[in-house]
C-alpha cells in the first residue's frame, strides 16, 4: 500500500548575522543553513497494517507524513501510496487517504461539528445514504452523538479529537496518517481513541501509520514499528524485538522505613545492578533479571522497607536507549 524509497526533505533557512551590520550584510550576501528533516528514509507497508512511526522531537516524523500526504514536496526520493505519487496531488489520491494532526484543527471552530461533516460530504461528493451510514457508525463507536450540534470550541479536548477522527474517516479512506492523535488527552479519552482505532482497523483493513509519544498507543495498537532519528531510519521491525531488548533487566523500587534509613545510606550498594535515590527517598535499582531474587533478599535483609515493587523496563526507556546507541 505504501512504498517509500530514499525519501529526503531538506529545509533551507536564512542564517542572519548578529547585530545591525549583520542585518545590513544580509541584504547583499546571505548565508543559509540546511536541515535534513528526512534523510534517505525507505520502508514499505502492506494493506491493512497498523504501523507505529517513532522518533524523538525533530526526528522527521511529521515531515514524512506531510510528504506522504502531498502537503510538502520531497527534495529527492520517491513515494507511492496505493499506486499514486503524493506529490502530484491528484483528486483521486486525495479521496483515498486522510491525515489527522493532533495539534491542528480541520473542523470549523465556531460551528457545530455536524455542519463541518455536511460540508465534507459535499467536498467528497458522498451519496446521502453512504454519508448517513458512515456518520451513524462513527458517532456511535466514539459515543459523541449527543455532541454533534455543540459548537466545536465548546467541546472538551477529548470530544474534539473524536470529532476530528470522524471528519478524517467520513469518506472511508483506505490509508490513515495519524500524527499524535492522543496528545493532551486524559487517560480515559486516550483509551477510548485507542479502542476505536483498533476496532476500525480490524473491521475495514485500513492502512494506518501512527506517530505518538505515548508508548501505550504504540504497544496496544502496533505490532510493527519504524524508528527514525535525525531524519534517518534506525529500526524497522516487530515491536516485540524492541520490547524484548529490555527483558534482561528488571527495575526494583522501594522506600526504606524511617528506622532503616541509615542502613540504606550512601555506602549501601546492591550485590548486582545500579542504584539511584530520588529526592523523596525512593531507591530505584536496575538489576539483571537472573539476579532479581538475590537482590530482593538482600534488600529485605538490610532493613525494613515500604512499597517495594518489581517492574519491567518501560518501553520508553528502551527506545530512548536505542536512540542513544545510534547517535552516540
Amino acid at each position: 500500500m505504501i512504498e517509500v524509497e530514499n525519501l529526503t526533505r531538506v529545509f533551507r533557512t536564512y542564517k542572519k548575522q548578529p547585530g545591525f551590520w549583520g542585518g545590513v550584510k544580509g541584504l547583499f550576501k546571505r548565508e543559509f543553513e540546511e536541515t535534513r528533516a528526512a534523510d534517505g528514509v525507505s520502508f514499505s507497508i502492506k494493506e491493512g497494517e497498523f504501523v507505529g512511526f517513532l522518533g524523538p522531537n525533530g526526528a522527521g516524523k511529521t515531515t514524512t507524513l506531510k510528504m506522504l500526504s502531498g502537503l510538502i514536496y520531497p527534495t529527492s526520493g520517491t513515494a507511492r501510496v496505493a499506486g499514486f505519487d503524493p506529490s502530484q496531488r491528484e483528486n483521486a489520491y486525495r479521496r483515498l487517504f486522510a491525515l489527522v494532526l493532533g495539534q491542528k484543527n480541520q473542523l470549523w471552530w465556531d460551528l457545530p461539528a455536524i455542519e463541518s461533516f455536511t460540508l465534507l460530504r459535499a467536498i467528497y461528493g458522498l451519496p446521502a445514504d453512504q454519508f448517513k451510514a458512515t456518520l451513524d457508525e462513527l458517532v456511535d463507536l466514539l459515543g459523541v452523538r449527543h455532541k454533534l450540534n455543540v459548537m466545536v470550541r465548546e467541546l472538551s479536548l477529548g470530544e474534539r479529537m473524536k470529532m476530528e477522527l470522524i471528519a478524517a474517516l467520513i469518506h472511508r479512506p483506505r490509508v490513515l496518517f495519524l500524527d499524535e492523535p492522543t496528545i493532551g488527552l486524559d487517560v480515559i479519552s486516550q483509551k477510548a481513541v485507542r479502542e476505536f482505532l483498533r476496532e476500525y482497523n480490524r473491521k475495514y483493513r485500513t492502512t494506518i501509520l501512527l506517530t505518538s509519544h505515548y508508548m501505550a498507543d504504540i504497544s496496544q495498537l502496533c505490532e510493527r514499528v519504524i524508528v527514525i532519528d535525525h531524519g534517518k531510519k534506525i529500526y524497522d521491525g516487530d515491536l516485540s524485538r524492541i520490547a524484548g531488548a529490555g527483558s534482561g533487566t528488571r527495575i526494583i523500587k522501594f522506600r526504606p522505613q524511617a528506622a532503616a534509613l541509615a542502613a540504606f545510606g550512601p555506602d549501601w550498594k546492591p550485590n548486582h545492578g545500579e542504584a539511584k535515590v530520588s529526592p523523596e527517598g525512593e531507591i530505584t535499582l536496575h538489576v539483571p533479571s537472573q539476579h532479581v531474587t538475590t537482590v530482593f533478599q538482600q534488600i529485605l535483609a538490610q532493613g525494613a522497607v515500604d512499597d517495594i515493587t518489581i517492574q519491567d523496563v518501560p518501553l520508553e526507556d528502551i527506545i530512548s536507549e536505542l536512540f542513544s546507541r545510534k547517535t552516540g
